[in-house]
């Protein structure tokens, strides 16, 4: 045996082992009987962790919460969905997004006939029409200098001198527009530019030569600019009726760090925290007060905020999947089914414009629900054996699965009662997912400060596309102090 069994094993004495003997048969039997329901745990945990380590061997991102990017080669990286009766491509009534004519172009440039196949010169003839063709280009884009000039005049009457006011966003001596800081952070922040491609971007495209250290001063004025906006924008989720809460590794100065999110369907809010718990989610300041349902994906920390809850089923449903494929177990099988068959009853139902199923519906639902969970705890009992000294027995994850579905059942439920709460947590998940594709591109941020600045600046980006505003002009209006927040289409 290892040194770990050695050391949960008790080593008896050899002294003890002859006193057994001189005792008789009885008291030999029952320091076998002791040894024996001492192996017998041992060999019985270490079964549990080999089963454990097979199974996690198995998983991947189609039967797991693993992301795409870790599955191996040969891993089935896909989640199967049942087939559409669709036929591939544009579906009838569909609108196409084919390039258009321009009624009013630009610039017309004409060119004339100058000679026929015969070689009869045309040059004196009129143009009875035109065949036209129209080219869509952008312009090549150049650094633009304004000077600005305020007038000095002395007064005839006072002697005094007076000067012309320089608009508000005209700061400095030198300084650049809001135009170009506008580039500046959507290159960086939306489109996740690292700071070195940027700056050689700008002077690609636009002849600008900018520092790094112009760049990072440029964002940290941004996010400066938009603390009051986000401070509106979390006040918004606080008192929403449905917000989805996730979070996901994060790098700061080379360590693990979090960042957290929050959000709706027309605001998101990103806070950057050194832990991932409750010290982290108290910072945030949204679910200590939130009444609304609360969308996430089962996190133990979570469920200890509020009473209503949704439960991301799209986990549930790879979790069962896992547990059908390779458990062998037919209630996953079945459970997961109905999850998506439920599912498809209440997006009928919302196409319909009704805004809940009716009681006998959610009762079947809620019956099937429980059968099919006892069922699972019958393929699953309890661990037989003493009870261990700390903490609950070992259920595998099999057991473990059942248990938690049942535990929180009317969390699983939530969509199928209240036709806010979405059968998942993928708006969460969708809010995060960039997030993670800058940390691949950059790896880490440098400083808090920068790691601050840029979940600030997002989360107004991310805020802006839901509410289908321009982005660009939504930027810009951050550098002339009046940062745009329109309202929820």
């Amino acid at each position: 045996m290892g040194g770990e069994n050695k050391r949960r094993l008790p080593r008896i004495e050899r002294a003890k082992i002859l006193d057994a003997y001189r005792a008789g048969p009885e008291a030999v039997v029952s320091l076998f009987e002791y040894l024996q329901d001492t192996l017998l745990g041992i060999i019985e945990e270490h079964e549990v962790r080999i089963q454990e380590l097979e199974q996690r061997g198995k998983q991947d991102s189609h039967n797991s919460s693993k992301p795409p990017s870790s599955d191996p080669p040969a891993a089935r990286s896909y989640i199967k969905r049942e087939k559409s009766k669709r036929r591939p491509g544009g579906q009838p009534g569909h609108e196409g997004s084919t390039l258009q004519r321009s009624a009013s172009p630009d610039r017309v440039v004409v060119h004339r006939a100058i000679r026929c196949r015969c070689g009869q010169s045309l040059r004196q003839q009129a143009a009875e029409g035109h065949e036209k063709r129209q080219v869509f280009e952008i312009p090549r884009v150049q650094l633009q200098i304004t000077e600005h000039q305020a007038e000095i005049k002395r007064c005839p009457a006072c002697q005094r001198l007076a000067r012309g006011q320089f608009p508000p966003e005209v700061k400095r001596a030198v300084q650049y527009g809001a135009n170009l800081r506008s580039y500046v952070i959507y290159l960086k922040d939306y489109a996740l530019l690292p700071y070195e491609r940027l700056r050689q971007l700008m002077q690609d495209l636009f002849g600008v030569r900018l520092s790094v250290g112009t760049l990072v001063g440029i964002e940290q004025e941004c996010a400066q600019g938009l603390k009051d906006t986000v401070e509106l924008i979390r006040g918004q989720i606080a008192t929403a009726a449905v917000g989805h809460f996730d979070e996901t590794g994060l790098r700061v100065q080379g360590k693990l760090s979090w960042l957290h999110s929050a959000s709706t369907r027309a605001t998101t809010y990103y806070r950057v925290h050194s832990r991932r718990g409750r010290q982290a989610i108290d910072a945030m300041g949204i679910l200590g007060t939130f009444a609304g349902v609360a969308v996430h994906d089962g996190w133990t920390c979570y469920g200890s905020y509020g009473e209503r809850h949704g439960l991301c089923n799209a986990h549930h449903l790879r979790e069962l999947t896992f547990q059908w494929e390779e458990g062998k177990q037919r209630w996953a099988q079945l459970l997961a089914r109905e999850l998506r068959r439920w599912k498809r009853l209440v997006d009928r139902a919302k196409e319909q414009g009704r805004d809940h199923l009716s009681p006998t519906t959610v009762k079947t639902i809620q019956w099937w629900y429980e059968y099919l969970l006892r069922m699972g705890m019958r393929a699953n009992p309890p661990p037989s054996g003493a009870q261990p000294r700390r903490g609950r027995r070992k259920r595998g994850k099999a057991g473990s699965l059942v248990d938690r579905l049942w535990e929180n059942r009317a969390h699983v439920l939530r969509f199928v009662h209240d036709f806010q709460v979405p059968f998942d947590n993928n708006l969460a998940e969708r809010d995060l997912r960039m997030m993670k594709v800058q940390q691949k591109i950059s790896g880490t941020f440098r400083s808090w400060e920068g790691a601050d600045a840029f979940a600030t600046v997002r989360s107004y980006i991310s805020t802006i596309r839901k509410r289908r505003a321009s982005v660009m002009e939504a930027i810009a209006s951050i550098f002339t102090g009046q940062p745009l927040l329109p309202a929820v289409p």
